[in-house]
């Protein structure tokens, strides 16, 4: 959503680092590009303005002119304020859901996300907290709202209140408070009934469930493709209903992502957690630092190793961690690797969140790179015997030829794929040896072993060295065609056909 943004600034940014020393002058040009793109990117003109003016105040000091790196401390000046307009002036903290049954009240337009996001709450309530969550749709109105948050419930294993016909509002959600209270429930959901702008019977309907309930938190659910009218509609029920939080979805579209910036800093409501899909786990808290970071091309390591530890499969990891201990790594081994690298977004996505790596992204996706050339090599793996598999040692002419007419592909994209396997065994060799274990460490890391929580082990990896690492391949990955090369251990990718 941010990447036209995300151009615009490390454009005018990496003018601005290349230069030995700033004049007010410089800075003055920078920030009025920085500027333009922000109300390219529909963030609300006021909000623009102050944030200039913060940055503009900040940047044209002494300590900044007379600074050894006085580009990189304009970009840290930015980031700083960035997170500053994002998070506001105080972290809201984690939902208040404290004294069961705790009800959360959702509201919002009709399309925002609604249903939807209340079922993917009300699971993530239930994974990574433990909650015993009630389900309830106040939504009399749109056909099938009850029928739709009941087939969720039953996809994600919460309950829902049964559905009784000719019920109104008020009276479900008193039925949904009692049922909550006796079945013994940490947090009810009441998703309310929307429409498709605002008006005073919508109003009157939330605000005479809210009196019922009594939420502990109100959250409103706002399409993050809206543009600017979000900012209207979130401070239209904040006046009228009082809304304690923010749920922007459609985060992974290609809207301009200026309501997002804007939304915090106008309504002075926290944005609470963003939907990026239509899958029901599709939803994450919104960290201002760490969006922040993704707009300015920081990358987002904390996602990265966040994504890893959710799709790691801890016994698989376990036994490979101690193969490649001993220096072995066979072709069962790469096809792990390589279907991990699909769960976790594709090499696209994991390229996005690595600091120095966002052009680089860009590149890779130019040169007809994708992840159908991971499902391709995945094929050819799954050609080859179980002997074969296990020791590649074995594969000469004729058993190539069998390999490649089995899965589709040629024998040019076999040897392609064995000289990759024959790197990424070296590779292996010398981390398995390397001191300290590090292997051992960084695998015991990724599957959450000792406790380890993202945000730590993304500390231990220097976002400087990364982008260092990124910035001395040059942008550039010659493997791929178009004099461009991968990742050490990923240069056997060719072009796609």
């Amino acid at each position: 959503m941010f990447e036209n943004l995300s151009e615009r600034l490390s454009g005018v940014f990496d003018r601005l680092t290349k230069q030995g020393a700033l004049s007010e002058d410089d800075v003055k040009t920078a920030l009025r590009e920085v500027r333009v793109a922000l109300l390219e990117a529909d963030v609300s003109l006021p909000v623009a303005r102050d944030f200039v003016k913060a940055v503009q105040d900040k940047a044209t000091g002494q300590a900044v002119t007379k600074s050894v790196t006085p580009g990189q401390q304009v970009v840290k000046i930015v980031h700083d304020e960035l997170v500053h307009v994002l998070r506001g002036d105080d972290d809201p903290g984690a939902l208040k859901i404290d004294n069961p049954p705790a009800p959360i009240l959702m509201v919002g337009l009709q399309g925002s996300g609604k249903t939807t996001t209340t079922a993917k709450l009300a699971k993530r309530l239930k994974d990574r907290e433990g909650k015993k969550v009630l389900m309830a749709s106040l939504d009399t109105n749109r056909p099938a709202a009850m029928e739709q948050l009941a087939i969720l419930g039953a996809q994600i294993g919460v309950d829902t209140l049964p559905i009784v016909k000719g019920e109104d509002p008020v009276a479900i959600a008193r039925r949904a408070k009692t049922q909550a209270s006796l079945g013994g429930y940490d947090v009810y959901m009441l998703d309310t009934a929307g429409r498709l702008h605002i008006d005073q019977e919508l109003i009157a309907q939330a605000a005479a469930v809210r009196d019922v309930a009594n939420p502990r938190e109100t959250l409103l659910v706002v399409d993050g493709l809206t543009g600017q009218d979000a900012v209207n509609v979130a401070t239209e029920f904040d006046d009228k209903i009082g809304v304690t939080g923010v749920v922007l979805t459609r985060m992974d579209g290609d809207g301009r992502g200026g309501a997002a910036l804007s939304m915090r800093a106008v309504t002075g409501k926290p944005i609470r957690f963003v939907g990026l899909g239509e899958k029901l786990d599709a939803i994450e808290t919104f960290e201002p630092d760490r969006v922040a970071g993704r707009i300015l091309g920081m990358g987002d390591i904390v996602a990265l190793v966040e994504r890893a530890q959710e799709t790691i499969e801890a016994e698989q990891a376990e036994k490979m961690m101690r193969r490649m201990a001993k220096g072995q790594f066979n072709m069962n081994d790469l096809k792990m690797q390589l279907e991990q690298m699909i769960k976790m977004g594709g090499m696209e996505g994991m390229m996005g969140m690595m600091p120095g790596m966002g052009k680089m992204a860009a590149q890779v996706k130019d040169a007809g790179f994708d992840d159908k050339i991971l499902r391709q090599q995945i094929a050819l793996i799954q050609s080859m015997t179980k002997r074969e598999r296990a020791n590649p040692q074995l594969l000469q002419a004729s058993r190539k030829k069998r390999i490649a007419k089995g899965s589709g592909m040629e024998v040019s994209d076999l040897n392609k794929l064995l000289k990759m396997h024959r790197q990424m065994s070296d590779m292996m060799k010398k981390l398995g040896k390397g001191k300290g274990g590090m292997m051992k460490q960084a695998m015991k890391a990724m599957m959450g072993k000792g406790g380890m929580d993202p945000a730590a082990m993304a500390q231990g990896m220097d976002p400087k060295a990364l982008e260092a690492a990124a910035k001395q391949m040059g942008g550039k990955l010659p493997g791929l065609g178009g004099g461009m090369s991968l990742p050490p251990g990923l240069s056997g990718f060719g072009k796609k056909k």
